[in-house]
């Protein structure tokens, strides 16, 4: 008796045993068939998939530039997988009204979050403009103070590029001046520089044009030693964001001549024709128009607003003045540190005229406005004009 009882208990304690196991055991296999169909179903073509799900509400927003993976009250795409790759970062998905909006920020990406309204199933980020801003400096290459005061200017712009209207080296154009007068300054802006003050730039950054002065020694040999321009380096091009801009020789002794029909001439106005951005600016020394002590230089009377130029900038008069002819406009920038001149008679459309003390042309160039400002060495605004169009 004592045997079977002993028996029954040792039964019992193995079904007892294995009750818990095979509970266990069941539990798991119940959660793997319900993983195993969720999947099923999450793999279904588009037109098996739940309406619901596969549309936005009203209200939704769609966010970008986030890593963070939704979870599946989120998901939109019944087949989306995580994708992690770099592209991957700008591709859209939908978020509820009532779930948080992804951080705008992922992994320390400055890639801003972007949340249109709902107007199409995929986000677009509009780029910003861009703006080039260059500064205009002439008749400057005296090495004295006031070069000095409106180069210390020009560089607290911190310009992307710098234009010459000529005179750059004083008072004859020698190589025993030419770094003293232009490297001493910016040569932070010239490439490749081999001058004494220091660093130049990584890519050229200032274009020069020829003056007067510099054609005083050796046929500006020292100038076109000095200085690595494109073409020819007397006249050239190159484009800059939305300006093609054309440096000019208005020098008589330019080989190539200086009226109107001249070889130089003719590479202007067929350039100016095959140019494809938005702003053309043709820039020299001598001024086809100023109210200045020099007065206006026939010989340079191109048809620049014929050729398609919009605008024209010039120097050898040392005063600044705007002018306005053939419905474009002409700027003299001469007070970039040579002593400054009187004014005489003001010219038919002179705006604006100024002497009274050094200074530098600042431009903004984008794709649909030219802003150009000029200010005195003391950072005072003198003048500015906007050019504008759709």
């Amino acid at each position: 008796m004592m045997e079977s009882f002993t028996a029954s208990r040792e039964d019992e304690q193995v079904r007892n045993f294995w009750i818990l196991p095979v509970h266990l055991l069941t539990i798991t296999l119940f959660a793997i068939i319900l993983n195993l169909s969720a999947c099923q179903s999450r793999l279904l073509p588009d037109s098996q998939v739940d309406s619901t799900a596969a549309s936005p509400s009203p209200g939704m927003k769609i966010h970008s530039s986030s890593k963070n993976t939704p979870d599946d009250s989120q998901k939109v795409d019944a087949t989306w997988q995580p994708d992690l790759s770099a592209s991957a970062l700008s591709s859209p998905f939908w978020v509820s009204p009532e779930t948080p909006s992804p951080p705008a920020h992922s992994l320390g990406s400055d890639l801003p979050s972007l949340t249109p309204e709902l107007s199409t199933s995929t986000s677009t980020a509009t780029l910003p403009v861009q703006i080039i801003r260059f500064a205009v400096i002439g008749d400057y290459g005296g090495g004295g103070m006031p070069e000095a005061d409106v180069a210390a200017l020009v560089l607290s712009w911190q310009p992307d590029f710098i234009l010459t209207t000529g005179d750059n080296n004083y008072p004859s154009g020698s190589a025993e001046t030419i770094d003293v007068n232009i490297g001493q300054f910016y040569h932070t802006y010239i490439f490749p520089y081999f001058g004494k003050y220091g660093e130049g730039a990584s890519e050229n950054r200032f274009f020069p044009t020829l003056g007067n002065h510099d054609w005083n020694t050796d046929l500006a040999r020292p100038y076109l030693d000095y200085f690595t321009l494109p073409g020819n380096e007397r006249y050239y091009d190159f484009v800059w964001g939305a300006v093609h801009f054309f440096a000019l020789d208005s020098d008589p002794r330019e080989p190539d001549g200086v009226d109107s029909s001249s070889n130089q001439a003719v590479w202007l106005r067929e350039h100016l024709a095959t140019s494809v951005t938005p702003w053309q600016i043709v820039y020299f020394h001598a001024p086809p128009y100023s109210s200045g002590l020099h007065g206006s230089v026939a010989w340079m009377r191109w048809p620049f607003a014929e050729w398609g130029a919009d605008a024209v900038l010039a120097g050898h008069d040392h005063t600044y003045e705007r002018i306005l002819r053939d419905g474009i406009v002409y700027f003299v920038n001469g007070l970039g540190g040579g002593s400054r001149y009187p004014f005489a008679s003001a010219v038919d459309g002179s705006q604006v005229r100024y002497n009274l003390d050094y200074g530098a042309q600042l431009v903004e160039a984008s794709p649909t406005d030219l802003h150009f400002q000029f200010f005195n060495r003391h950072g005072e605004l003198v003048d500015e004009f906007r050019i504008s169009r759709p």
